[in-house]
C-alpha cells in the first residue's frame, strides 16, 4: 500500500459472534478504537452479538478488524467476525468512539 492509500478514510460495519456479551467487550473495543485513532460505535444486540461501525484511515481500520476477529476482550471467546458495507468516505461521520446502549 502506498502512503496515499493508507490514508484513505473508510467506513465498515461489523458484527462479532461468540461469547462477547458480559465480558467487557464493548469497553475494550472502545478503548482499542480510541487507541488507534478511529471513530465509530459499538453496541450489544438482542441476538447476543456485538455490532458497530468503524471509520478511519484504512491501515488503522485493518488493525481494528484483526483485533475484533482475533483478540477482543480478555474474557471473550470470538467465534467469527462479519464485516459489511465497506466503503471509502471523504470525511468521518463521528467525533469519537462511542458505546451505544
Amino acid at each position: 500500500m502506498s502512503m496515499a492509500e493508507e490514508d484513505t478514510l473508510i467506513s465498515v460495519d461489523y458484527e462479532i459472534f461468540g461469547k462477547v456479551q458480559g465480558v467487557f467487550f464493548r469497553k475494550y473495543t472502545q478503548a482499542e478504537g480510541k487507541r488507534l485513532g478511529l471513530v465509530g460505535w459499538v453496541q450489544n444486540t438482542d441476538q447476543g452479538t456485538v455490532q458497530g461501525q468503524l471509520q478511519g484511515p484504512i491501515s488503522k481500520v485493518r488493525h481494528m478488524q484483526e483485533w475484533l476477529e482475533k483478540k477482543g476482550s480478555p474474557k471473550s471467546h470470538i467465534e467469527r467476525a462479519n464485516f459489511n458495507n465497506e466503503k471509502a468516505i471523504l470525511k468521518l461521520d463521528y467525533l469519537d468512539f462511542q458505546i451505544v446502549k
